[in-house]
């Protein structure tokens, strides 16, 4: 006599009917950001009746562009095992240190490359410090949330600098046949990290890192050098955002950026990014970015107050990362 088949479908057709949808879910863990992706939308616009509606769309994504920016470097650091906590003072960095040389009669184009630069020099440090040094990544990063921010301060003395030249913003107000700047920049920048991520060899390696760290430098990949790049990529991205939002105030903020890290970590734990590293997709990214600002401008519209915002993005976080340690470990 065969023996029973003791499976659960076995116990339940039903299960047995539904297998290939969780296959593919499995196979496709994106899938699982876009259908939350979704369902905000439908959830949002029943609550709200001025949520759909193409002016607040057009808010929405030109908010969500910011931090979206920032949350391409953060996933590319996530991916390799790592955190950095210092975008938004980075962030502030960049935009007070454009707006100074703006101010002091350079150009702005000029003004751009010098953030950038500044952007590249905090990351250079993080990198530094975590991959050679081998300092632990929170402590670091923790630490770099002050210098830069502090630096600004004592630069701008506290104050905004303000009263920018007009041609500057065009990198936060302009329009590209119709389509908003920023929006533009969030696209290219998601553009290349993508095809970074998905089509050259370094991308392998960070995802590989964040893996199985000891197997890679077991294969003679150079570890640290890729590790250095995540953190370098992560200050030019909170620099490139710091110009993003600089030319949308057309002023250099000091005390900008506070709590972007959190937006930005929220950011990609709800596309689905393994928060220890190794798993995610940065298009997934670009779903918690967007689902976060779905949220952030529903509970606007609705009048939520802003400290049960806070609450609630922060339970958002703590289900996102059990769902996604779930998720790894049933594979």
């Amino acid at each position: 006599m065969p023996p029973a088949d003791t499976s659960p479908e076995a116990g339940n057709p039903g299960a047995g009917r539904l297998q290939p949808l969780r296959n593919f879910f499995r196979r496709n863990p994106l899938t699982y950001s876009l259908v939350g992706l979704v369902l905000l939308g439908v959830a949002m616009s029943f609550l709200s009746g001025e949520f759909l509606s193409p002016a607040n769309l057009s808010n929405v994504l030109r908010q969500v562009s910011v931090n979206a920016i920032i949350a391409v470097g953060m996933t590319i650091v996530i991916l390799t095992g790592g955190i950095d906590l210092s975008v938004g003072a980075v962030m502030a960095l960049g935009m007070t240190t454009a707006a100074g040389a703006m101010l002091a009669g350079a150009p702005p184009f000029l003004a751009i490359i010098l953030a950038l630069l500044m952007g590249l020099v905090c990351g250079a440090v993080n990198g530094v410090l975590v991959a050679y040094v081998r300092l632990p990544a929170i402590i670091v990063t923790l630490a770099m949330m002050e210098i830069p921010r502090g630096a600004a301060l004592l630069y701008t003395k506290g104050y905004p600098l303000s009263g920018l030249p007009e041609s500057f913003a065009f990198w936060g107000r302009g329009q590209v046949f119709g389509i908003e700047t920023p929006i533009l920049i969030m696209l290219a920048v998601f553009g290349i990290a993508y095809v970074m991520l998905n089509h050259f060899p370094v991308g392998r390696y960070l995802y590989g890192i964040g893996g199985n760290e000891e197997a890679v430098r077991l294969s003679g990949i150079r570890v640290r050098r890729y590790q250095f790049l995540a953190y370098l990529l992560s200050g030019l991205t909170a620099a490139i955002s710091g110009i993003v939002l600089s030319s949308r105030l057309m002023s250099g903020q000091p005390n900008a950026g506070g709590g972007f890290e959190l937006d930005a970590i929220a950011a990609v734990v709800l596309g689905g990014t393994s928060i220890t590293g190794g798993r995610g997709h940065i298009l997934g990214t670009l779903v918690g970015a967007l689902m976060l600002g779905m949220l952030n401008n529903g509970l606007n519209l609705m009048e939520v107050s802003p400290y049960a915002q806070m609450v609630l993005k922060g339970a958002i976080i703590i289900l996102a990362i059990y769902a996604s340690t779930g998720k790894n470990s049933d594979r």
